[in-house]
């Protein structure tokens, strides 16, 4: 098939998809998830070729880590197709209404958006948990997975469209463009009229480049530059297991914390404690000069504080009070997910209010912003704008809505 053949069938299966009933979509999903159960040798196979290929082309460990799958990898996507299916279908709901005083009924309804499109690196999870979060939502899914995974995301997206074809859907309602290359994902972002809506996920180049070159909307997510800033109120035994899941928990990911502000009348007492437990777990201290007062670790520079390491390194930097943590963030936030540790309820109203981030946190480990732990099943990614969408996006996040309108004949004076 050629791409614009590719992007007609897509069209197409958006229909068959927007008509198909709860049922329906939740039979689908179970037979992926069953798909992915069968199959998981041919998986592992598949991911090995990968692999074998990012080491051999100097593809970095953080990213490595985001491409390898193993048995409980995949065990969790078939567990995270099952929770999308117990979840309630979207489309369909009732979102506003209401009677006109002439007789006219109102009633705004949630629908598909129908063809999303989503540009990704180096994530096989994400072909799977996108196409899981868009069938469920009535919507066909145009993928570019890139070339890192290409291997691994086709024998998935080969498994789901079994999946989709054992209870008829039409197996063009998940499809990849990986084997156009680069180009692929030139012609997605220039497909406006057959995509109706596009996301990136990925490094802040491959986001910006969508971002700026795209004719098609699009949902930006966006690089996490995390932080963390230990008030002089905090429980120094209650931060340090926050600060190490933070960190070390999942360096690769983009919720992992990469900034660590710490005040100073603390300083002296807090950061030994918390250096040794993250030098325990392999991390590597970028401090800046009080810092390293306390603690051993390489000079941070201006880069350090703008960086996502994907990587067991932390940036640390110690800061006079809350005014200054909070400067330092709206200098460096990347608007995804900031925590403050602290014991002293108005500065935690007060962080709560004044940071300007998708997901804001008191006094809990910044792993949690993800869709899954938030309860939406899997996740479509974390966004970072202010329109339609922010912070983790689930179901919801893919539909749009239209009204209904009930009449008698009336007319319009």
């Amino acid at each position: 098939m050629s791409i614009v053949e590719i992007f007609k069938a897509a069209k197409a299966s958006s229909s068959a998809l927007a008509r198909a009933n709860s049922n329906l979509k939740n039979s689908a999903l179970e037979q992926i998830a069953t798909q992915l159960e069968s199959n998981v040798s041919a998986i592992l196979r598949a991911n090995a070729i990968d692999l074998e290929n990012a080491v051999q082309n100097g593809v970095a460990a953080g990213l490595q880590d985001r491409l390898r799958l193993d048995e409980k990898r995949i065990a969790s996507l078939a567990s995270a197709v099952r929770l999308v299916i117990s979840l309630p279908d979207p489309i369909g709901q009732n979102v506003d209404g209401m009677t006109l005083p002439n007789g006219l009924r109102l009633q705004q309804v949630r629908v598909p958006f129908g063809v999303v499109g989503v540009i990704y690196e180096a994530r096989p999870n994400v072909t799977v948990d996108i196409a899981a979060l868009a069938l469920k939502s009535g919507n066909a899914v145009l993928l570019r997975g890139g070339s890192a995974a290409e291997n691994t995301n086709r024998i998935l997206v080969e498994l789901i469209q079994a999946g989709l074809e054992l209870v008829g859907l039409p197996k063009s309602s998940v499809q990849t463009v990986d084997p156009f290359g680069r180009q692929g994902a030139v012609e997605m972002m220039q497909a406006r009229g057959f995509i109706d809506v596009l996301i990136p996920r990925g490094s802040a180049s491959l986001i910006h480049a969508v971002v700026t070159e795209s004719k098609v909307p699009v949902i930006e997510t966006g690089d996490g530059v995390v932080h963390m800033f230990v008030d002089e109120s905090a429980d120094i035994e209650k931060a340090i297991p926050m600060i190490v899941n933070a960190k070390v928990q999942r360096p690769s990911v983009c919720n992992a914390l990469e900034t660590l502000l710490v005040h100073q009348s603390i300083a002296a007492r807090a950061l030994p404690l918390i250096a040794t437990a993250l030098e325990e777990k392999g991390v590597t201290i970028h401090g800046c000069e009080q810092t390293l007062k306390y603690v051993s670790g390489v000079a941070a520079t201006d880069e350090d504080w703008k960086t996502e390491y994907y990587s067991l390194d932390l940036s640390v930097k110690v800061v006079p009070d809350l005014d200054h943590a909070l400067g330092h963030i709206a200098q460096y936030s990347t608007h995804h997910t900031e925590s403050i540790i602290t014991e002293n309820q108005s500065n935690s109203e007060r962080f709560l209010q004044e940071v300007d981030s998708a997901v804001v946190m008191v006094n809990a480990s910044t792993r949690f912003t993800d869709g899954g732990e938030f309860g939406f099943g899997a996740e479509v990614g974390i966004s970072t704008q202010k329109l339609h969408a922010r912070g983790p996006m689930g179901l919801r996040e893919l539909t749009s809505t239209k009204w209904l309108v009930r009449g008698n004949g009336q007319v319009r004076d």
